[in-house]
């Protein structure tokens, strides 16, 4: 099976790079660092032992926050390095951890590509964050006797499937797995099944519920919603093609109950921006985008934050949060950063990937599921006209983050059994 996936990432290989040509089309960052993932030009410039972190794009880097800041605090003397798959990734890396932190990307999971990757960078110990199983990458590291760890493992439904499929594959690759960390008792029964020791495995929760905020987003805030006139704001975060559209048709009927009401919309990928502009411009609504707002911004009535970074602040400035992700079949993305915030949440049912989150706040009443435009603009005008429903949903959201903190606690009490 090994040998089998081996000569199917040879016959795919073209079209990924085909893939990632394009992409550096429509976002030229693509076009950098491309000869990383074939696990050149990685070299370090320290002789200190090295601590592997991959996280493959912004959720994962920003979950990783409070570990990276612990490792570096605890074990100075270590270089840490990050990998993500894409430059949303990179571009999280340098705005969480600026230059205390090395980036590159990963190789692909060919072995030339990541024998080469592993041996120009020499780590100590590789942490691979949520869902990413990489068999050759796994056996290459068991072959050179580097500790893996698998933290803040999930496992959906959808993926346990996929991977079941290949269950004679990750059998063997999860045995490499030094330490497994899941966030629920449902992922660590998943990933038992699909073969890992379950002596390995551990139950460490998840860690975006230990977000840490910006220390001036109240001030950045109290900034924003100046500069946009003191109104009802909605922001519609991280959301993906097709989402837009239900939401913005939505907006155009909430207009005429709360006329000065303002749409942020914060997509998943920032470089959709000029897609969205001429989707609110058949409507028409009058929009702006963060990167071109130099202007009034008192009578916009959709502003694009097409940047990545600030999307806290903008949070903490809105009255509602809608996360994206979830009208379409993605799985959805972070509940908690609104909810920490104190804001009402709403969702799509797409939840696959947040289900223990969704499932608290749920129960807490504080947010809301819903299924189209109708259900969208419905719950909109409730707590619009509800502000103390709304602050109530709030604070339940924040209450349900604040308890579920303290879960990297859990997770560096086993990593310290395997840092060198």
């Amino acid at each position: 099976m090994y040998q089998i996936y081996i000569l199917a990432i040879y016959i795919f290989l073209p079209f990924a790079v085909a893939r990632l040509f394009l992409a550096g089309i429509k976002n030229p960052q693509y076009q950098k660092g491309w000869r990383q993932r074939f696990g050149i030009g990685v070299g370090l410039n320290t002789n200190n032992q090295l601590i592997w972190l991959h996280a493959v794009s912004v959720g994962e880097v920003n979950a990783a926050r409070p570990l990276v800041e612990y490792l570096q605090n605890q074990y100075p003397d270590y270089e840490l390095l990050i990998t993500t798959v894409t430059p949303t990734g990179l571009n999280a890396v340098k705005k969480n951890f600026n230059d205390k932190v090395t980036h590159r990307y990963l190789p692909y999971d060919i072995p030339v590509c990541v024998n080469k990757f592993i041996n120009t960078i020499r780590p100590s110990l590789l942490l691979v964050m949520e869902t990413e199983i990489w068999p050759v990458l796994y056996s290459s590291c068991n072959e050179k006797k580097i500790p893996i760890a698998l933290i803040n493992a999930r496992m959906s439904e959808k993926s346990f499937k996929q991977y079941k499929l290949l269950s004679g594959l990750c059998r063997t690759t999860l045995s490499y797995i030094s330490i497994l960390a899941a966030q629920s008792q449902t992922d660590a029964e998943r990933f038992i099944s699909l073969g890992a020791d379950s002596e390995r495995v551990s139950i460490t929760g998840n860690l975006k519920f230990d977000i840490k905020l910006p220390i001036n987003v109240v001030d950045e805030a109290e900034q924003i919603k100046r500069s946009f006139g003191l109104r009802p704001i909605l922001i519609a975060a991280s959301t993906h093609e097709g989402e837009e559209e239900i939401i913005l048709n939505a907006m155009a009927s909430i207009h005429r109950s709360y006329p000065d009401c303002l749409l942020i919309i914060a997509p998943r990928h920032p470089d959709r921006a000029s897609q969205i502009i001429r989707l609110c411009d058949k409507i028409p609504l009058k929009t702006v985008s963060y990167s071109d707002s130099g202007q009034d911004l008192k009578d916009v009535q959709v502003f694009i934050l097409d940047t990545l970074g600030h999307l806290p602040a903008y949070y903490a400035a809105a009255d509602i949060a809608f996360v994206g992700g979830s009208l379409v079949p993605v799985g959805g993305h972070n509940l908690v950063e609104p909810a920490s915030l104190g804001l009402p949440v709403i969702s799509g049912k797409y939840l696959f990937n947040f289900r223990e989150v969704r499932e608290l706040l749920y129960e807490a009443d504080a947010m809301l599921e819903i299924t189209n435009a109708d259900e969208l603009i419905k719950s909109v005008i409730e707590l619009f006209h509800h502000p103390e429903l709304r602050q109530k949903m709030g604070e339940r959201a924040k209450t349900v983050v604040d308890a579920n903190r303290g879960n990297i606690d859990k997770l560096v009490e086993l990593l310290e059994k395997i840092i060198p």
